[in-house]
């Protein structure tokens, strides 16, 4: 009996317990227990009390909870589904491939029509795809489609709006509903949501948009662009503003924003909170909302004192001055904003929730971006300041390499955007991220040569290995002699003697049959006799027999001894990614006759070395022959000498290096054949008129100068010492 009544107690205790913590918030509202509740729960501050909170906020502020005129992640998906039947394309669903299969990755651009209105940033557009190495003026090759109508404003506000898209698009034979068209867009929607409506429906079109909601954007199928002005250069652009040794990385101010501010409407809210973390010393956060027609009519009481501080610092000086800038949505997710920071060397502090960043499938903004919250913004100064300066150099050389590879221009995110559709038709051969996020950029690494980094010049110091110890000797001969010149032997000769000499290819561009193979000099390595189609680019074609990391261009009238030989390739070994050789011209830029010259007079300065005697990585055969149009090839075709140019500005490009001269016995005099097809003229002055031509005419092309100037000469260790020729590992360089 006991027992029981033990069990009944223990029971009945367990039972209140129960219900004291699982229903006690219920009980309160028994009057039984309200007196005891009310007398032991302690009196907290409301969160709206002015006096607690009088240095962080207005309580008006406070009582709003977000952007009444923020849609809603179900509005803005409605929104879309109501314009975008498609929102579930992916390629393998919506893109057809097999009209890639035949003639590869081509463009076609959609005749443009005489009363067709073209913004100035959508003309650049079509520009850099016409001048692009993949565009086809046949639309039966093309695998891709771009249409003339300007679609990079779709603020039916905006006097650059196109009206009746859809009608139009409909009558074009070549739409298919989308399929296969690539459409770019800036601005999307109208005040005072800002939707991403585009007015019209892109059916199955891959759309490459600024401002890009990640809820919308379809990965892998869709691609965010970034937003950029209409005064954005076509090519070349401005360099970065981080240069060697010029800015540390910690700079007077810490976090900077200079900017408007919005009082009403979608985009406000993050913005007007930005006062809360200025402080006037290493945080600067100025705003102004004088801006727009009616402004007075909804300035508040903030404006004013806002208005006069923002006229207190200069723009550009807080960019200069600052090692991370504040980069927040505007009415739109993207704003200009965001390339002016990386431009500047100023880390982006992105305040954009939901945004879709810039060509994300390739690029890892983790290494060059912080990303924030909207709803954390007192949190970012303590955070950027828990950064270490060794990450914070890092974060700067990342956005001026992101800047140069891919924003600086309208050719280089046109450009990009076309590499990243391309390497989803081939995932096997398409880029790595490595590839896109180290130097030069995934732009300049084409699969077609190689998906492993080992391959190419630029990484065997970041993986540890080395170039291959052999080389391949590419000799050009244009003499239309039916028998060998006596150059031409001897150069085979003191090749065929280095103990690096893999093989020895003869490019033969005469219209006269080569001798045959008994004229021939009897060789230690394999010698090779290629049919050359008789043009100058000919020499720097990626041919299947060149199998050496290394080549060694030379021309059949090169004087060289095997010791040259052998020195300068031992230094190309050390700096495979540039290139090395003897003779060498330097460039400079005329004042009066305002435009670039070059000079073969010995000076103490290079920018050229010519390929007549030159080493240099064989990937530089695949870039000359793929990367560039067909148009620079053709002009390399008609001018003399330009090919030599064009190596040099094309290997300057991507490395951002000045050649190598090594030392040679003999000063280099450059031979002209007396009769070769394809070439203007002859010796002397127009044959200098024409590389001049040449120089300028791909100055234009890349949109800058490339080239860059050195003062270094290699030569071996005790040349020309006066010690004894045993010590000397290459004595017979100092011979006449």
């Amino acid at each position: 009996m006991q027992t029981r009544k033990k069990y009944i107690f223990l029971t009945f205790l367990v039972s209140w317990l129960l219900l004291f913590f699982f229903g006690g918030d219920h009980l309160r509202h028994f009057a039984f227990f309200s007196g005891r509740k009310a007398e032991a729960r302690r009196n907290w501050p409301l969160w709206t009390d002015r006096s607690l909170l009088k240095s962080f906020a207005d309580p008006e502020e406070l009582q709003s909870d977000g952007d009444p005129s923020l849609p809603s992640p179900r509005e803005r998906r409605a929104a879309w589904l109501s314009i975008y039947k498609n929102s579930r394309c992916r390629m393998e669903t919506c893109f057809d491939f097999s009209r890639c299969e035949k003639h590869g990755f081509k463009v076609f651009t959609y005749p443009r029509e005489r009363d067709q209105p073209l913004s100035e940033s959508y003309g650049k557009i079509l520009t850099s795809i016409e001048r692009s190495r993949y565009y086809t003026p046949n639309p039966e090759e093309a695998c891709l489609f771009i249409l003339s109508i300007d679609t990079l404003d779709r603020d039916h506000l905006s006097g650059q709006y196109v009206r009746n898209v859809n009608e139009k698009i409909r009558g074009f034979p070549l739409w298919n509903g989308g399929r296969n068209h690539l459409i770019f867009n800036l601005y999307s929607g109208t005040w005072p949501n800002y939707t991403e409506d585009l007015g019209f429906d892109i059916g199955q079109a891959i759309l490459a948009k600024a401002s890009f909601y990640t809820e919308t954007f379809r990965p892998g199928f869709d691609i965010s662009i970034p937003l950029f002005s209409k005064d954005h250069p076509q090519r070349g652009g401005e360099r970065g503003w981080l240069y060697q040794d010029s800015i540390p990385p910690k700079k007077k101010y810490l976090l900077v924003f200079k900017g408007k501010r919005y009082l009403t409407g979608i985009g406000s809210g993050t913005r007007n909170a930005l006062h809360h973390i200025h402080n006037g010393k290493d945080i600067i956060s100025l705003t102004t909302c004088k801006h727009g027609k009616d402004w007075e009519k909804h300035k508040d009481t903030r404006c004013d004192k806002d208005n006069v501080d923002y006229e207190k610092f200069d723009y550009q000086e807080l960019l200069h001055n600052s090692t991370f800038c504040i980069v927040p949505r505007g009415r739109r997710l993207g704003s200009f904003r965001f390339l002016e920071a990386l431009q500047a060397a100023c880390i982006p502090v992105l305040l954009s929730d939901g945004w879709e960043l810039p060509f994300a499938e390739a690029i890892d903004w983790g290494k060059a971006a912080v990303v924030g919250n909207e709803r954390l913004l007192l949190q970012i100064p303590s955070a950027v300041r828990c950064i270490h300066p060794e990450r914070v150099l890092a974060f700067q050389q990342q956005t001026q390499f992101l800047w140069d590879a891919y924003f600086s221009s309208v050719d280089k995110i046109v450009r990009t955007t076309l590499e990243i559709i391309k390497d989803r038709l081939l995932p096997h051969r398409s880029r790595s991220r490595f590839l896109w996020n180290t130097l030069p950029g995934g732009l300049l690494a084409l699969p077609d040569f190689s998906t492993h980094p080992g391959d190419f010049p630029f990484y065997y110091l970041r993986h540890g290995s080395s170039p291959s110890e052999k080389f391949t000797a590419f000799i050009r001969a244009v003499s239309p002699a039916s028998s060998l010149s006596q150059p031409i032997l001897r150069l085979i000769q003191a090749v065929s003697g280095s103990h690096y000499c893999a093989q020895i290819l003869v490019l033969w561009s005469c219209e006269k049959p080569p001798p045959p193979s008994g004229k021939w000099p009897q060789t230690t390595v394999p010698l090779t006799i290629i049919q050359g189609r008789r043009k100058l680019s000919d020499r720097f074609f990626p041919y299947a027999a060149i199998q050496t990391d290394a080549v060694l261009s030379l021309d059949e009238h090169t004087s060289l001894s095997t010791s040259e030989v052998d020195f300068a390739f031992v230094v190309w070994r050390s700096f495979p990614e540039r290139i090395v050789g003897f003779p060498a011209w330097s460039h400079f830029w005329d004042a009066e006759q305002r435009r670039w010259g070059y000079t073969s007079k010995w000076t103490n300065e290079l920018s050229i070395v010519l390929t007549a005697a030159a080493f240099y990585h064989r990937y530089y055969h695949s870039l000359f022959t793929e990367y560039l149009p067909a148009g620079l090839r053709e002009l390399v075709d008609g001018l003399a000498a330009c090919e030599d140019i064009l190596m040099n500005v094309l290997v300057a490009a991507v490395t951002k290096l000045p050649p190598i001269k090594v030392t040679q016995r003999k000063q280099h005099k450059e031979t002209v054949p007396q009769q070769v097809k394809g070439m203007a003229g002859t010796a002397g002055g127009r044959r200098f008129s024409q590389r001049q031509d040449c120089l300028n005419q791909l100055a234009d092309w890349f949109g800058y100068m490339p080239l860059v100037s050195s003062q270094l000469r290699l030569d071996p260790v005790l040349f020309k010492d006066q010690v004894s020729v045993l010590r000397k590992k290459y004595p017979r360089l100092e011979k006449p």
